[in-house]
């Protein structure tokens, strides 16, 4: 609690004005409808995927458990900055309180730094399913997958805090004016009226390090994959490159922006909005058309379970 009350003196700000993706009111318009979709299809296509592994015995694996991890993620990251950035776009007070500001930092990299984590737990299993098939079920036991998943979002949280009170931690006199369409670590940086040398060091530290150290371990991961399917015959590695291209796919979307973006001195370019378009929206919205069109597993049990269970078609007795 005494952390905070300096932060509190200190500040003369009580909210903050965002510049947002354009301010020209035509783009604007089209945005609205744009992010509108973009929104309502991450919504909808990863509550599908929740929906049908929950409720398909079929996919009650580890597999299909990360990537039922991965849609909520998914559904919560995204709503972190979408709604209010869809808002904005046909509203003309475009201000965020300060400590709306905190919360949505602090969601939004507590949701990210989930991602990653997550992204890079279902690399392993791959690697285990692929390399180590007869003790795949003993590597990936449900103790395993659940200790995975708790150690993936108790690292999310200690990041997001981390990075949080890094942030919010510095004096904010007057300025308040973020050129950008949600708060997150640079842009509000820049807004700060004190020395934020040591503090970018720490963000590259914290952000930047840990998108690129998981980048590289799903890298090596792949790698190791390719070169072991070169033993298999052509249907299993045919299996085999189909699941882990789609997640190759995904990751290369979500974590190449989020390299450019947090690997490096707090500097922001103009092209640092479209870049964060990205992992903040299309990577959520690429994930359930991926992993359903990619994987007949996937696809036939969202169809199982679009018709039996959704639609109702079932016969009973």
């Amino acid at each position: 609690f005494s952390t905070w009350v300096p932060m509190e003196v200190a500040n003369n700000i009580t909210e903050f004005l965002f510049l947002g993706l354009s301010q020209d009111p035509k783009l604007q318009l089209m945005f609205f409808f744009l992010f509108l979709l973009f929104y309502t299809v991450i919504i909808v296509g990863n509550l599908l995927i929740l929906f049908t592994v929950c409720f398909e015995s079929k996919l009650h694996s580890p597999m299909y458990f990360f990537l039922s991890n991965l849609s909520f993620v998914d559904i919560a990251y995204s709503s972190a900055t979408a709604p209010k950035m869809i808002a904005d776009f046909i509203s003309e007070d475009k201000t965020i309180s300060y400590w709306g500001c905190v919360t949505q930092m602090f969601t939004f990299h507590f949701f990210g730094c989930a991602e990653i984590f997550v992204l890079t737990v279902m690399a392993f299993d791959r690697y285990a399913a692929i390399c180590q098939p007869l003790r795949y079920s003993t590597i990936m036991s449900a103790n395993t997958c659940a200790m995975l998943a708790f150690l993936s979002w108790a690292g999310a949280l200690g990041h997001s805090f981390v990075q949080t009170l890094l942030t919010f931690q510095l004096p904010y006199c007057s300025a308040r004016v973020i050129d950008h369409y949600f708060c997150d670590v640079h842009p509000v940086l820049k807004l700060a009226c004190a020395d934020t040398s040591l503090v970018n060091l720490l963000v590259v530290a914290n952000s930047g390090l840990i998108s690129l150290g998981c980048f590289l371990i799903l890298l090596a991961s792949y790698i190791v994959i390719l070169l072991s399917l070169r033993k298999r015959s052509s249907e299993s590695r045919k299996k085999a490159l189909s699941t882990c291209g789609s997640h190759l796919t995904v990751v290369t979307f979500f974590f190449v922006p989020c390299i450019f973006i947090y690997l490096r001195p707090s500097t922001t370019f103009p092209l640092d909005k479209a870049v964060s378009v990205f992992y903040t929206t299309i990577t959520p919205m690429l994930n359930p058309l991926i992993y359903t069109l990619r994987n007949e597993d996937v696809k036939n049990a969202v169809k199982h379970f679009w018709r039996h269970r959704v639609l109702g078609e079932e016969k009973k007795g």
